[in-house]
C-alpha cells in the first residue's frame, strides 16, 4: 500500500477506479463543494498509482505554490480570458500534441452552489476525441469513484443531462452547495 492509499484508509476513505487506464482522458469531478476534493482527489488518483492534470484558477499559482501546482499537473486558467484564443483551443492542442495525457474537470467551475454547469469539457472531449470518465467524490458513504465512462454524443444539453443525472444522488462535503438540477 504506498502513502496516498494509507492517508486515505486512515480517514476512512475507499477508492474505486474501475476504468481503463487510457492514455488519454477527462476525468469528470463532481460533487465539488470544498478544497478539500482537490486534495482527496488527487490522493485517490495516486492511489492507484495514476496521474492526472487539473485545472486551477490563476490566482492559485503565486510563487512559491504555483511551482508545486505547476509540478503535479496543474493548469492555471485566467479569470479573465485573453486574445490568444480559448480556453477549449488550448486544451484540445494540449491533448492533441500529447501521447498521454489526464485532465481532471470539475463541471461545477466552483465550490458553491450552481445548476450553471460549464460545458467545455464536453466540446474539449468530442473535439480532442477522448472519453470522459465520472469521478464521484461522495462525503456520504466516504468513497471516491471512477467507475463509469461517458462518450460524448454531440447534444451538449442531452449529455449534460445524462451527467448531472448521474451525480445526483452523491453528497458533497457541503451538500447544500451541490445540485444537479
Amino acid at each position: 500500500m504506498n502513502a496516498a492509499a494509507f492517508i486515505l484508509r486512515l480517514f476512512g476513505w475507499k477508492v474505486e477506479v474501475t476504468v481503463p487506464d487510457v492514455p488519454k482522458s477527462i476525468i469528470c469531478v463532481a460533487p465539488h463543494t470544498s478544497n478539500w476534493d482537490f486534495i482527496l482527489g488527487e490522493l485517490a488518483y495516486t492511489s492507484v498509482g495514476r496521474k492526472a492534470g487539473f485545472l486551477m484558477k490563476d490566482t492559485w499559482f503565486f510563487w512559491p505554490l504555483g511551482c508545486l501546482l505547476r509540478a503535479i499537473g496543474g493548469i492555471a486558467v485566467p479569470r479573465r480570458r485573453k486574445s490568444s484564443g480559448s480556453l477549449t483551443d488550448f486544451i484540445v492542442n494540449k491533448f492533441n500534441s500529447s501521447q498521454r495525457m489526464t485532465l481532471a474537470i470539475t463541471p461545477e467551475g466552483t465550490r458553491s452552489r450552481t445548476s450553471q454547469w460549464h460545458t467545455g469539457f464536453l466540446h474539449i472531449a468530442a473535439e480532442a476525441r477522448v472519453p470522459i470518465e465520472l469521478g464521484v467524490l461522495d462525503f456520504g458513504s466516504k468513497r471516491i469513484m471512477i467507475n463509469r465512462t461517458f462518450v460524448p454524443t454531440g447534444d451538449v444539453e442531452a449529455d449534460m443531462r445524462a451527467i448531472k443525472d448521474f451525480y445526483a444522488p452523491f453528497k458533497g462535503k457541503y451538500p447544500e452547495k451541490f445540485t444537479a438540477e
